[in-house]
C-alpha cells in the first residue's frame, strides 16, 4: 500500500479520519485515512500513501 496515489473523498484534517479511493487488486477502493502532518486535504485533493495500518487504515500525504 505504502506508496499508491489516490485522492480524498472525505475530508482529511489533524485529529479527523477522512476517507481516499485507492487503487487495489484491479479496482478502486475506499480506505480511512489519516494525514501524516497537520495539513488539511480537502475532497479532490491527490494523496500519496505514506503508511499502512491493516485491515483500511492508511496514513497519507499530499502528491507532488
Amino acid at each position: 500500500m505504502v506508496g499508491k496515489r489516490g485522492r480524498v473523498i472525505g475530508r482529511i484534517a489533524p485529529g479527523i479520519v477522512g476517507e481516499v479511493m485507492l487503487p487495489v487488486r484491479g479496482a478502486t477502493e475506499a480506505f480511512y485515512a489519516y494525514p501524516t502532518n497537520d495539513e488539511v486535504l480537502e475532497v479532490g485533493t491527490q494523496i500519496v500513501v505514506v503508511d499502512f495500518d491493516p485491515p483500511r487504515t492508511v496514513y497519507v500525504a499530499r502528491a507532488i
